[in-house]
């Protein structure tokens, strides 16, 4: 397992491992998203989220997060069907990732579905009660 180099917010680098051994994965999951996915990261892409910049399907360890912002610190999952009936898999993976000092943002696939201003209004609230604007 390898490490990149992270930023923070704060200028901090920050050294996370990553499975090489993922990345074609991570790769084909970027090519294959979900609709949930897409309808996200339509809103995540390029600095839209209050100009942070967020990658899609990030290797961090063993595990690869849906989208990941390095200089918050910030993995976002979308939980669909492919977390049924792996809650206790999701709660190690999430200790095991926040143990790296990365917050975990859970949604619902339904929630970013039904609901897309509801969770980008909860991503907002989460940036800037955690990186208030001086």
């Amino acid at each position: 397992m390898r490490g990149s180099r992270r930023e923070t917010a704060e200028g901090v680098k920050n050294m996370f491992p990553q499975n090489r051994n993922l990345k074609v994965l991570a790769r084909n999951l970027r090519k294959d998203m979900t609709l949930s996915e897409t309808l996200l990261w339509q809103h995540l892409r390029k600095g839209q989220m209050l100009g942070y910049r967020f990658r899609r399907q990030e290797i961090i360890g063993n595990y690869i997060m849906d989208f990941f912002c390095r200089k918050l610190n910030l993995a976002i999952e979308i939980d669909g069907s492919s977390h049924d009936g792996k809650y206790e898999l999701d709660m190690k993976r999430q200790e095991e990732i926040e143990s790296l000092g990365i917050t975990i943002l859970r949604f619902g696939d339904k929630d970013v579905k039904k609901n897309i201003d509801g969770v980008l209004k909860g991503i907002e609230d989460w940036i800037r009660s955690t990186y208030p604007v001086n």
